[in-house]
């Protein structure tokens, strides 16, 4: 990597910690329920930090890495909005007050960071030396679009999650949920709190969607700083818009499918590049168009009784319990 680059990486990186540090450090230092007039501000601020930053791609770059930032921004944005949906099933069966909700959230965040980065690096250095493993990644998301479409199923079970499995059987753990603390010592006994139970599953979720989405962008650019930028910028709005649309998720209830689409139309186009060349403003029309469409056929045609189905959660429920 050129040493420009890497100093871009850094420094990209250390304003991303800044914020994160600014925002629970100086903004939400104090456990307390998110209203709804606030997690919208937060909400306008995250994402008008990434189109400025989009912004300056445009002017630094050109209009196609531009066009690239953009595109794969949209596609992680909808992802992660798709993940809100089981982050609040999570929440849910833990029974984790609001007021503990953005904790949780923000180091969710910080972790999903670290492990997409390295995901971000790991398949950067295979694509270099094995460009064979595009069209793998290509299967991968035209299978994972197909069963987010057809498979409805909504079954959260923390409890199978190996991971939770094996911290319950090194350490003991609290019942009581109102400790904001990760880990608690009672009688001179060190504990799990909850809380922690209910940070390891979203971040082993996190890591179950990662495979679908870092493949994803890599469809639309094979640039390793705009695949990890675009995701981080996607990300960083995840835990304000998560108190935004939280009550709200059932309305989105064809964004599902619409991504499901979307996953489909990029393995596609990465099976079929050595033969055909879509042009990255291609892309960018085509998968802003059936976001837009998903999002107003939602709009459009509510369903006709509360559910609780997303294609989404089949996918991630079953990947834990394997």
């Amino acid at each position: 990597m050129p040493q420009n680059e890497t100093l871009i990486w850094i420094i990209f990186t250390a304003v991303v910690i800044g914020l994160l540090i600014l925002d629970l450090g100086l903004f939400h230092r104090k456990a307390r329920s998110i209203q709804m007039k606030e997690a919208v501000a937060w909400s306008i601020v995250w994402i008008t930090l990434s189109l400025a930053f989009n912004a300056g791609v445009f002017v630094a770059a050109g209009s196609t890495a531009g066009m690239e930032f953009l595109a794969g921004y949209l596609l992680e944005k909808a992802l992660s909005v798709d993940n809100i949906f089981v982050f609040l099933l999570i929440f849910s069966y833990f029974g984790v007050p609001a007021e503990f909700q953005h904790k949780i959230l923000f180091w969710g965040v910080l972790g999903a960071l670290v492990m997409r980065s390295t995901f971000i690096l790991v398949g950067t250095a295979l694509i270099a030396k094995f460009g064979w493993i595009l069209y793998l990644f290509g299967g991968v998301l035209i299978v994972s679009g197909w069963k987010m479409m057809f498979n409805s199923d909504i079954e959260v079970h923390p409890d199978r999650n190996i991971v939770i499995r094996i911290a319950r059987r090194l350490f003991p753990v609290a019942t009581d949920v109102s400790a904001m603390r990760f880990v608690i010592r009672r009688e001179g006994k060190l504990m799990i709190a909850p809380l922690l139970l209910v940070l390891i599953t979203v971040e082993t979720t996190d890591l179950v969607f990662a495979l679908d989405s870092i493949p994803a962008v890599f469809g639309v650019t094979r640039d390793p700083f705009i695949v990890y930028s675009s995701n981080v910028c996607a990300i960083l709005g995840l835990r304000a818009l998560y108190f935004v649309l939280a009550g709200a998720m059932n309305s989105f209830h064809y964004l599902g499918r619409g991504l499901a689409v979307v996953l489909m139309f990029i393995g596609g186009k990465m099976l079929a590049e050595p033969f055909v060349h879509i042009p990255i403003s291609t892309s960018l029309l085509v998968v802003a168009s059936i976001l837009v469409v998903a999002l107003a056929a939602s709009v459009l045609f509510p369903p006709s009784a509360p559910t609780q189905k997303h294609p989404t959660l089949d996918r991630e429920s079953k990947s834990r319990d394997n």
